[in-house]
């Protein structure tokens, strides 16, 4: 019996023994494949920071591209910019031309010509700017008959006119309201219904500036004043901030009145407009 227990526990000791030798062997088979893990891991990380550096690149490269467009758009814009600005100065250079603002002039300067008969005619064209007013006897299209007036209604004309061309302009247009008033159907009626809405629209009074050439339109539709009135109508409109209604009634002038100075400055006006809707 003795011998069979040190025999027991002499296995016992050497199995023992057998698993303690065999324990550091499996954790370092497991180390290692705990170190190959890792640097699998490791080498999946470096493989995606250069995707990543090249989807960085390749997005600097796109970015710098699109600077230069955008560059290139700048530039072009503040080309267009100017070109628009110097198209506005030239149009608004011609129109100032044409529109034939009443500013002043000194006071003496001569009466405008006594009135003589007029063949039809196309609207005269309108004073340049920084001008003296001028006037010319009235004319009626298709009516170019004897233009018979009194001595007292043409000295009245003359004296409201001149108070207009020293640019006095509330004078004239008290003077020229009155001249209405006084002769409502003489010669020079439709002159001086023109007149006073000048006399208003310089002062920058537009609506009542609109309701004197809008009159002279209405009553005198084939008046060689009526092209002007109708463009100043439309300007009288702008100038009130009716900006649907101005280019109503300039294309009216257009259409109405093609070929002739108010037309071409109705157009330019008109263009000056769409090219302001667009900004």
């Amino acid at each position: 019996m003795r011998t069979f227990a040190q025999t027991l526990a002499a296995s016992i000791v050497c199995g023992a023994a057998a698993l303690a030798a065999a324990a550091p062997a499996y954790a370092q088979r497991a180390s290692l494949a705990d170190r190959v893990a890792v640097l699998e891991q490791r080498a999946a990380n470096n493989q995606a920071n250069v995707d990543l550096l090249n989807q960085v690149t390749q997005l600097k490269s796109e970015l710098q591209a699109l600077r230069s467009q955008v560059e290139e758009l700048q530039q072009q814009n503040q080309q267009l910019q100017q070109s628009s600005k110097n198209q506005y100065l030239d149009l608004d250079g011609r129109l100032n031309q044409l529109e034939g603002g009443a500013p002043p002039a000194p006071a003496s300067a001569p009466a405008a010509a006594a009135p003589k008969p007029a063949a039809p005619t196309v609207a005269a064209p309108p004073p340049a700017a920084h001008a003296a007013a001028q006037d010319r006897p009235p004319a009626v299209y298709g009516d170019p008959g004897a233009v018979a007036q009194s001595a007292d209604e043409r000295s009245a004309y003359d004296i409201a006119f001149n108070a207009l061309k020293a640019g006095l302009y509330a004078d004239s247009a008290r003077m020229f309201q009155a001249f209405i008033e006084t002769y409502p159907n003489g010669t020079y009626t439709p002159n001086a219904l023109y007149w006073l809405g000048e006399s208003y629209y310089v002062t920058q009074n537009y609506q009542l500036a609109l309701v004197q050439f809008q009159s002279l339109y209405e009553r005198y539709p084939t008046h060689d004043k009526a092209p002007g009135a109708l463009l100043k109508l439309g300007l009288s409109q702008q100038g009130l901030r009716q900006i649907d209604a101005a280019e109503r009634t300039l294309g009216e002038v257009v259409a109405r009145f093609p070929g002739t100075d108010a037309a071409r400055a109705a157009s330019d006006r008109l263009n000056a407009l769409q090219l302001g809707r667009l900004r």
